[in-house]
């Protein structure tokens, strides 16, 4: 019992082995910040080119009312999009590995899909959606859903041959064989994909909003930038930044949670 108690540490020694490991980036961070805001004050920039940190840092502060309820528009966008995108990879992926004729009829035009650039497309899913959610989500799907595919495929083929081996020929089932050993052996994989989905279902909610529509931080950069109000827009892009770094390390915390094992 005591070496159970020791061998899991305790909750602030995590969060200060976490601190230790950010530390390096957070003078990075600062670093980079201090030569910027010399520069621009040396070099006196104008703010309408260059705002120095300080002055995008007291936009973020007077106008964080309206940053986070754009956030909050923004960021169920993301959730929607990326949600859906897990889902339809998914999908995708196990028809692909457990019926032979729809990966080979289907494969080579989801790849060819994927080569098609997705900003042409937002203007026609405003035309036949509208300007509310459904577009963004939409495009958010057709830009994130092709990386959990690939990665939940590459898992699903890793799975170990001889386990498999093993229980077909005692007459387990496709169906057997894949929930037993094909779906668990996909999952850290599908976490990496899923990984990669989430930082393109940020930029399809903000290439969404570019297109058309009357909120979100897309919105707001566009219209900041119409205003010629540059720090505002620098504010927004920061606020975009920490909104996909949230869901970015939900994800990683998830993979830690529930896949720990796959790390060992």
């Amino acid at each position: 019992m005591k070496e159970k108690l020791t061998a899991a540490p305790a909750a602030p020694g995590r969060l200060a082995l976490a601190l230790r490991a950010a530390t390096p980036s957070i003078v990075l961070v600062l670093l980079i910040l201090a030569i910027w805001e010399a520069c621009v004050r040396a070099l006196e920039v104008s703010a309408f080119v260059v705002p120095a940190p300080s002055s995008i840092l007291a936009v973020l502060l007077e106008r964080q009312g309206e940053l986070m309820h754009a956030s909050l528009v923004t960021g169920a966008e993301i959730l929607y999009g990326f949600l859906y995108s897990c889902i339809v990879g998914i999908v995708v992926a196990l028809l692909v590995d457990r019926f032979a004729w729809f990966g080979r009829a289907s494969y080579p035009l989801i790849v060819l899909f994927q080569n098609v650039p997705k900003i042409a497309l937002a203007p026609l899913l405003i035309l036949w959606f509208g300007y509310d959610l459904l577009p963004k989500v939409a495009l958010i799907v057709i830009m994130a859903f092709f990386p959990v595919t690939l990665n939940m495929l590459v898992g699903l083929r890793s799975a170990d041959a001889n386990l498999v081996s093993l229980l077909q020929s005692i007459g387990a089932t496709p169906n057997q064989v894949l929930a037993r050993v094909k779906l668990p052996a996909s999952l850290p994989a599908l976490m990496a994909g899923m990984k990669v989905a989430i930082t393109l279902s940020v930029i399809g909610a903000i290439v969404g909003e570019f297109v058309g529509a009357s909120a979100g931080l897309g919105y707001m950069i566009q219209f900041a930038s119409s205003q010629m109000d540059t720090a505002l827009v620098f504010a927004a892009l920061v606020q975009v930044s920490v909104l996909g770094v949230v869901f970015y390390y939900i994800i990683e915390l998830l993979e830690l949670r529930f896949l720990g094992w796959a790390a060992h």
